[in-house]
């Protein structure tokens, strides 16, 4: 039956509506678990719909588990049909430790009305929505299978192939055997933590590093030692005496622009960290996901090895879309080969066709050059622009870095992150206490920005009320200490 003619709405907010009315009464126990909803007739008289629009809600409540259909009988409430919003309500969110998940979870959960300059990513406004949206519609119309089907166990070879290139731009020649798609870039480590570690293996990290490095590696119960890190690299000289003290199995860093830090790998510090880490039969994870940022590629430890010990992982979520999850890797011929198998064990394959098909289309498509540079021009801009803003607060950066959006700042003196964090977080503003990306928690005064979510006046007077909270309770803070100690 088509739908009546003096319904005002647009088809699809008739039905939400409908929708939501079913849940109110939900809601407010005009219907309880196990009992029979009006009639399709019925309920499209008392909307004021046509009964398709109810015949429309009545499948969408059923697929969500809210209804259920009974053959001849009608729909009922489920048994098992609460309203969500009062289970909501009714459990206070609890505090967690400020640790490696804290930022992670606190940026993903936020709500709308809060402010992120922790995050590590950049505002949907920034990514290239369009060109997105026009290779969803092209990989839309082709082959039928991309939609349903599971991909090759490398992953799809038109985007291998675009991997190639971009490879070979940076001086490292890879076979297309030697790359393998993943469904991200965390994957990717994950994947070659369990090709390569044992518990109770030990791995060097920067000191700071990304902090889901060091997640990574307690969930696959590593031992974690780290290195000072400067702005040209890792401290090569500790660097040196790690490994001969310490014999890591592994060596996981940022080589293009370093997270938190923002630093860049001179040619130098490589060579040494390279000729450091054959010594001593060390393994090298470079995370390059940060390196179409740069305005001048640095020095990549997977070309100067030429993939012999260093392994190449990254992805594109920075860069194009955090939704459409793909991330590689690129290594030895010898090592792909189990990292395949390890994938398939546990998820069946990589990313799905058409997310990795979509990434292809949009990186062959001739405007991810022009974004990536309008992307490394606005940051440009924000740069100093929001160091200045800080440095009027007293927060002063570690270095200016040549490219990305992360500024690695030192607070006041006085200041302690993580208070500062938490009271930032009852602005509803969440910030990056530089403990978290810290080994040896040796980075309390410190806090990482993200310059691509600092433009909103409410960052810098939550940061200013939280530095002025964190600097009146040190005082109070050591003078405890001070007594727990005599």
């Amino acid at each position: 039956m088509r739908p009546s003619t003096s319904e005002p709405r647009p088809a699809g907010l008739r039905t939400t509506a409908v929708v939501e009315a079913i849940r109110q009464r939900l809601a407010t126990r005009a219907l309880a678990p196990g009992q029979r909803l009006p009639s399709i007739r019925a309920f499209a008289a008392l909307m004021g719909v046509a009964p398709a629009t109810v015949v429309e809600a009545y499948d969408r409540l059923a697929a969500q588990g809210v209804i259920r259909a009974r053959r001849g009988s009608g729909f009922y409430v489920a048994d098992v049909a609460l309203p969500p919003l009062a289970l909501t309500e009714s459990e206070p969110r609890r505090p967690r430790a400020v640790d490696p998940f804290w930022v992670s979870r606190q940026s993903l959960d936020a709500d709308p009305a809060t402010l992120i300059p922790g995050c590590g990513w950049l505002p949907p406004d920034w990514m290239p929505q369009d060109a997105l949206r026009r290779a969803v519609r092209a990989v839309a119309r082709s082959d039928g299978g991309l939609l349903t089907d599971y991909g090759s166990a490398r992953g799809s070879a038109a985007l291998r192939r675009v991997l190639q290139g971009r490879l070979a731009g940076l001086g490292i020649d890879a076979f297309s055997e030697q790359i393998l798609l993943t469904s991200s870039g965390t994957q990717a480590i994950d994947l070659i933590c369990r090709m390569l570690l044992r518990p109770g293996d030990t791995v060097l990290v920067d000191d700071p590093c990304y902090f889901n490095f060091l997640a990574l590696l307690r969930a696959h119960q590593a031992r974690i030692v780290s290195v000072p890190m400067t702005s040209s690299g890792p401290d090569i000289a500790r660097f040196e005496a790690v490994l001969a003290a310490e014999r890591p199995r592994l060596y996981i860093t940022n080589s293009g622009l370093h997270n938190p830090t923002g630093a860049t790998l001179s040619l130098q510090t490589a060579h040494r960290l390279l000729n450091a880490a054959a010594a001593h039969e060390v393994i090298i994870i470079e995370d390059d996901i940060y390196g179409d940022f740069e305005p001048e590629p640095s020095p990549r430890l997977a070309a100067l090895d030429g993939l012999a010990r260093v392994i190449l992982i990254g992805s594109f979520s920075k860069t194009l879309s955090a939704s459409i999850r793909c991330g590689y890797v690129a290594a030895r011929a010898d090592w792909i080969e189990p990292l395949i198998d390890l994938q398939i064990a546990t998820g069946f394959g990589g990313p799905g066709q058409f997310a990795a098909e979509t990434l292809a289309q949009v990186l062959t498509g001739g405007s991810y050059r022009k974004h990536v540079e309008e992307l490394r021009a606005r940051l440009a801009r924000a740069r100093p622009r929001i160091a200045a803003r800080l440095q009027r607060l007293g927060i002063t950066p570690w270095l200016m870095p040549r490219g990305g959006y992360h500024l690695w700042c030192r607070l006041p003196e006085g200041c302690n992150a993580i208070a500062v964090a938490e009271g930032g977080l009852a602005d509803q503003v969440v910030m990056a206490p530089g403990n978290v990306f810290s080994a040896n928690q040796s980075a309390d005064a410190m806090m990482r920005f993200n310059v691509a979510h600092c433009d909103d006046p409410r960052v810098f007077a939550a940061l200013e009320r939280a530095i002025v909270r964190s600097a009146a309770a040190q005082p109070a803070l050591n003078a405890t200490k001070s007594g727990q100690a005599q």
